[in-house]
């Protein structure tokens, strides 16, 4: 492929370790739980309904799953309201997910110096902005990027306004994440190409039915292949 083209980079799952650090906290979650009834799969399956709920209404990121939580215990506990004990315990919980260590996935320190090298790399995520930028700020990648962008869904119109903040030819730009419902699908519709990289820990709820046969798709495992394609 043509050296000068734009890559753009998702951050959660893509870079860096992230949803492995949710399914830690609901299985933690679970135990606190302890429902007298339920399986560990029903619940869990509760709380990806109200997941689906809340970050539809609330957006994404450790703070709107603080309250998923909230809400889930409060779904099973309807003779008992959640307490100040319950609340305090959800939120430490969910505070290892907002300040713990940023660990980058094996390969993208130097697939992205390799690939800086002939391209120009962005970073586009979405979630609370002051969680995804104590992230990034966490991670050291913020140097490699020429812009970076934190929006509440990554939906086609956030595609198309990057491009228009950056100045990116869309038949120029490539995005590449481990989503397909995020990173790839609306990044296709907005022009661009897009690039999968699976992760095995990918949050359920992105998931999608990838393209059907695409010239401006690929897929590629591990990220390192990327210098193979770019």
């Amino acid at each position: 492929m043509a050296r000068g083209m734009n890559l753009i980079f998702d951050a959660d799952d893509t870079l860096w370790e992230c949803n492995i650090l949710f399914e830690q906290a609901i299985e933690e979650f679970i135990d606190y739980v302890g429902h007298p009834e339920l399986s560990r799969a029903e619940v869990r399956a509760v709380l990806t309904e109200i997941e689906r709920e809340n970050s539809a209404a609330y957006g994404y990121g450790a703070r709107v799953f603080e309250r998923s939580l909230g809400d889930c215990l409060a779904r099973l506990r309807p003779d008992g309201p959640v307490s100040d004990a319950d609340r305090a315990y959800l939120n430490r919980l969910c505070a290892r997910i907002v300040r713990g260590e940023t660990v980058l996935l094996e390969g993208v320190l130097e697939t992205l110096h390799a690939l800086r090298r002939r391209h120009t790399l962005y970073l586009l995520t979405k979630g609370h902005r002051e969680d995804q930028q104590y992230k990034i700020d966490g991670s050291g990648l913020a140097p490699l990027f020429a812009g970076v962008g934190i929006v509440r869904e990554k939906d086609p119109d956030a595609y198309r306004a990057f491009s228009r903040t950056h100045a990116l030819d869309p038949q120029d730009t490539w995005m590449i994440g481990n989503s397909v419902r995020s990173d790839v699908l609306p990044a296709l519709e907005a022009g661009m190409g897009a690039v999968l990289v699976p992760h095995p820990a990918t949050w359920v709820l992105e998931h999608a039915e990838p393209p059907e046969p695409h010239d401006r798709f690929r897929e590629v495992t591990p990220i390192g292949r990327l210098v193979d394609i770019f």
